[in-house]
């Protein structure tokens, strides 16, 4: 199977510069002075999350003839937001397949970009993505198996090797494989000494299981909708199951009472909104200290589209 390159994300990286924001590396204070710790905050992106990037990259490369078409994507939320934005950009109609179980605060953002929203139950999403592609003629997006989006996430790591040369450790979430695979691909050819460690929370540890397993193995939807890192619980495709076999350096998960801290300790110490998938990376700075390499670390906050009282909650709690 045919990998994405860097050269891939250098050419994304130009692609989505008018799109997305350039994200900085935020340093921590508060962190163990043993094991430097900053933060890539892709909560701070216009649509909250870093899917803007991905959804950026294959829209631009949607041939001027198939945009008055549209597009279509299915998502538990942040690449719904993120499709719609970025359609809204380039003037083109978006339909959103969205679960059930999807946060309120999401599907109202999605429809504030103008796009059409279609609830489903989680195992009807790519079904119906795919029967309004065929009826309409559009082209789909996906949140993660495909090359362009891969790419497009991928200059968070192009950002990361440029402000942080010296980083030894990114610490980046795993849900279906699309970011963790781009920002591996592009630290591996910019940073070839660092380690890329994937992070997943233990309720959907099925791509941690995979890789122990050397394939992938198939976790049902009712249990990977345990957890509340609704952002994170879909499986790898063989396209970025590839890419982590081949470029992550190590997996490890966290609990839901961890990833709550963690986002308590982000809008704390480090003033930043995250939502539970966000804040899955630095619940493993915090909690896997013993299972990851020591050195300069940065983890990526990958979101911050949490419903204010469950934030509360969770700051209170």
């Amino acid at each position: 199977m045919e990998l994405i390159t860097v050269a891939d994300v250098e050419a994304a990286a130009e692609r989505v510069a008018d799109t997305a924001v350039r994200t900085p590396i935020l340093p921590c204070s508060w962190a163990d002075p043993n094991r430097p710790l900053w933060l890539k905050p892709e909560n701070l992106q216009p649509i909250g999350a870093f899917k803007v990037r991905g959804a950026a990259n294959a829209i631009a490369r949607i041939p001027d003839a198939d945009r008055a078409r549209g597009v279509v994507a299915y998502s538990s939320g942040n690449h719904a937001q993120a499709v719609a934005y970025v359609a809204k950009r380039f003037g083109m109609p978006a339909a959103i397949v969205v679960p059930e179980n999807t946060p309120a605060v999401k599907i109202e953002a999605t429809r504030a970009h103008g796009a059409e929203v279609v609830i489903v139950p989680i195992t009807d999403r790519e079904i119906v993505a795919e029967r309004l592609v065929a009826e309409r003629g559009a082209t789909l997006i996906p949140p993660f198996d495909h090359p362009d989006v891969i790419a497009g996430q991928g200059t968070i790591g192009l950002e990361i090797a440029a402000d942080l040369p010296s980083v030894e450790l990114v610490l980046v979430p795993v849900s279906g494989g699309g970011l963790a695979s781009g920002v591996a691909t592009a630290i591996k050819a910019r940073c070839p000494g660092a380690r890329v460690i994937g992070v997943e929370p233990e309720l959907a540890g099925d791509a941690a299981e995979s890789l122990a397993a050397g394939r992938r193995v198939h976790w049902p939807a009712t249990d990977r909708e345990r957890t509340s890192a609704d952002g994170l619980r879909a499986e790898p495709s063989e396209l970025t199951f590839a890419h982590l076999q081949k470029l992550l350096d190590g997996i490890v998960t966290v609990s839901e009472a961890e990833i709550h801290e963690a986002m308590a300790v982000l809008a704390r110490r480090a003033h930043l909104v995250a939502e539970p998938s966000g804040a899955v990376t630095t619940a493993a700075y915090l909690h896997r200290a013993a299972d990851l390499p020591a050195g300069r670390t940065v983890a990526i906050v990958s979101g911050g589209n949490v419903d204010p009282a469950a934030l509360a909650g969770m700051l209170t709690g």
